[in-house]
């Protein structure tokens, strides 16, 4: 069975440039540490995609791939430039002064991704109070292969919130909770974020998304539960009296 546009899928994947078989990027958290692409502040989860959709999407060459398969399928998808990162335009690799970089241009060397003049690019080469950047993407040009396993179709209301929030919260998976009845839905807000920069745009995003996959919703609530620490420090402890013991 494949999927139709929309569909909400959970796939885990691994991807790496054709031609060097350079790996940059998984959802494994052990392919990861494996090829030293490793890093903390990611939630490695599988990726939650939109078949056909700009919601959760994916490069257009993989989610014509996807939009063929069936849950528990295995494949290496490969996906050229004119469906992946975009073909190499030598319009975007322009030469600078050294000085536009500020107090970076003695930290930086070739290789580097730094922002200048509010556009990210790569640094190409350094020498002679020039520096050359390309502002392509690093992969443009390049031919991806992804090996992907497709783990799940979220197809229930229930399956459906709980990916969403999987995605958009960035707590452990088990301190998500929400509750679903009939045609509103309640999602508990995990404590470590309540005071979180951004927490409002989280909300708004995760609503929008809950609409627009369960559209039998009609109404979705956010509860934001604050204990009061300091009466929780001054309880007493109470420990538990031994069982008396019967005379002989």
């Amino acid at each position: 069975m494949t999927f139709n546009k929309g569909s909400l899928i959970l796939v885990n994947y691994t991807a790496k440039v054709k031609d060097s078989s350079e790996v940059f990027d998984t959802t494994i958290e052990e392919d990861a540490k494996k090829h030293s692409i490793h890093e903390q502040n990611i939630k490695y989860q599988p990726k939650l995609v939109s078949i056909g959709e700009v919601s959760y999407p994916v490069l257009k060459g993989l989610d014509e791939a996807l939009a063929k398969t069936s849950v528990g399928d295995k494949l290496t998808v490969e996906v050229t430039p004119d469906k992946g990162f975009g073909e190499r335009d030598s319009k975007k690799v322009r030469m600078i002064p050294i000085r536009k970089l500020g107090e970076d241009a003695e930290k930086v060397s070739v290789g580097d991704s730094i922002e200048v003049d509010n556009k990210r690019g790569i640094i190409r080469f350094i020498g002679s109070g020039r520096v050359q950047m390309d502002y392509n993407h690093r992969y443009a040009g390049k031919t991806i292969l992804f090996d992907v396993n497709v783990i799940k179709s979220l197809d229930s209301p229930s399956d459906k919130i709980d990916g969403i929030l999987k995605n958009r919260l960035p707590v452990e998976d088990t301190k998500i909770a929400f509750d679903l009845k009939d045609k509103e839905v309640s999602i508990s807000v995990p404590e470590e974020i309540l005071r979180a920069d951004g927490l409002q745009i989280m909300k708004h995003f995760i609503q929008l998304d809950i609409f627009k996959f369960v559209t039998t919703l009609e109404k979705v609530s956010f509860v934001e539960t604050h204990v009061n620490k300091q009466i929780q420090e001054k309880k007493p402890e109470i420990k538990e009296k031994a069982p008396e013991q019967k005379a002989a």
